[in-house]
């Protein structure tokens, strides 16, 4: 007989392996060898909640970005020196697909509950140096 247990999204993530295990897990926001997808949520009230001084990367995967309450924006690094950021807006119930390899960051609106999707592997994070 299968024991099913509760798991807390807000507490921990879900990892979905390639042999068909699902395990609940510490979330780790950097890079995992694990070759899991990294399912969690997060409750978050300011920027420095979301690391948007930051910009990341997934290299290996796309990434499900949902907004379930609240509103955020995501942002996407220019691809060429001297372009503007793309911004998309999510308000909840909304969901952006980020395209593999590109590199973005989040700033809210409001108090936001946000879920992110992704397989974490070679996940990078790079300081986001302002040139206003």
């Amino acid at each position: 007989m299968t024991t099913t247990t509760t798991v807390d999204l807000f507490a921990s993530a879900l990892h979905f392996h390639p042999d068909g295990d699902v395990r609940a897990v510490e979330r780790q926001m950097t890079s995992s060898p694990s070759g899991a997808w990294q399912i969690a949520a997060f409750h978050v009230e300011t920027d420095a909640d979301v690391h948007a001084d930051h910009w990341e990367m997934h290299p290996e995967a796309e990434e499900a970005v949902c907004c379930l309450t609240g509103g955020f924006r995501l942002h996407f690094r220019p691809d060429a020196p001297g372009e503007a950021e793309s911004v998309v807006r999510l308000r909840a119930g909304a969901a952006v697909i980020v395209p593999r390899g590109r590199w973005h960051r989040l700033e809210l609106d409001a108090p936001s509950d946000l879920m992110s999707i992704t397989l974490r592997d070679g996940t990078r994070l790079e300081k986001r140096i302002d040139t206003h």
